[in-house]
């Protein structure tokens, strides 16, 4: 099964899903099925208002964000983790 969010670049007029592949679409405005999409605000903090004219000052800084979220388990699981999420020990 291949989950999709519907995005019009995941559709195409007679796309051929290869045999064993299911395609299931999630429904529309429904981030909690992907909690990943709720680390963007926290990724993009840094660069707001910025202008970046070098692309490696800006992966630099998209790399110190990464990694002290990664520092930071509590400011992700606040972000990502529902009530309906399960609890892996």
């Amino acid at each position: 099964m291949l989950v999709l969010d519907g995005a019009g670049w995941h559709t195409a007029a007679g796309l051929v899903v290869p045999e064993g592949i299911q395609l299931e679409f999630l429904p529309p405005s429904s981030p909690e099925l992907q909690p990943a999409e709720h680390l963007w605000p926290l990724l993009r903090e840094p660069l707001a208002n910025r202008h970046f004219d070098r692309l490696d000052t800006l992966e630099a800084t998209l790399s110190d964000r990464g990694n002290a979220l990664a520092d930071d388990p509590d400011r992700i699981s606040g972000a990502t983790r529902f009530h309906w999420w399960p609890a892996f020990i």
